[in-house]
């Protein structure tokens, strides 16, 4: 039986979690306002998301290279668990600040999260140069699709309300269905083969090399052209 291939896995797993970003950034906003939050306190819970989904992008690059891509994976699987939870059943405002800052829940439209770059990664070392383009271009599709898969979706709370459910419930259970697509994501990245960390001269390199053609790309990206990240582990 031939061999199911990492990426395959990895497929599946943005494919999955995409789903559910998809569905929360339509229902992020309804939900905190049926809460009671007014507009302002809901646009900087959503600034706080995006704070922190660049912080810990930051850092999982520095330890990218230090610890194994699977280890990672399955810990932002693990913080999606609890993200997703944490939303259903929290209602004070602080703290939902705090789960939002420290969570993965992501309020645009992209995939903006950890996983990205954590998966970049992965995907890299799976193909060969030639082969990279047309990997990544299915990989970004995948993503896509699930995105909107995820966006049509977050009309189920108000196709729940026949049944008996009201809206706000039905924004927690989309929540906790959040947490659930974080558990089987972690299942697939559970698959994936562990590989040390690559070290250089008995230190793990984040970027080596390529340290200042990524800081360029980064700057001339941020600058002057819509937002994008460029990671390489």
């Amino acid at each position: 039986m031939q061999q199911i291939r990492p990426a395959t896995f990895l497929f599946a797993a943005r494919a999955l979690r995409d789903m559910g970003d998809g569905f929360v950034a339509v229902l992020l906003p309804v939900y905190f306002l049926a809460l009671g939050f007014e507009p302002l306190q809901v646009g900087i819970i959503a600034t706080a998301s995006l704070l922190g989904s660049a912080l810990l992008t930051i850092g999982v690059g520095l330890l990218g290279a230090r610890y194994d891509h699977r280890q990672l994976l399955l810990a932002a699987a693990s913080l999606m668990i609890a993200t997703g939870v944490a939303f259903a059943v929290v209602h004070d405002y602080a703290l939902l600040l705090v789960i939002a800052f420290a969570g993965t829940i992501n309020p645009s439209a992209g995939s903006v999260s950890i996983f990205v770059p954590l998966e970049h990664a992965v995907l890299t070392r799976e193909v060969t140069d030639a082969g990279r383009t047309k990997m990544f271009a299915r990989y970004s599709l995948v993503g896509a699709l699930a995105a909107a898969v995820g966006a049509l979706a977050s009309a189920t709370p108000d196709l729940l309300a026949p049944v008996g459910l009201d809206q706000l419930t039905g924004i927690k259970a989309m929540f906790v269905l959040y947490a659930l697509l974080g558990l089987l994501g972690g299942l697939l990245y559970a698959r994936i083969p562990q590989r040390p960390p690559t070290v250089v001269s008995g230190t793990a390199s984040a970027l080596g090399p390529s340290r200042n053609i990524v800081f360029k790309l980064a700057f001339w990206s941020d600058n002057f052209h819509p937002p994008a990240r460029c990671m390489i582990l």
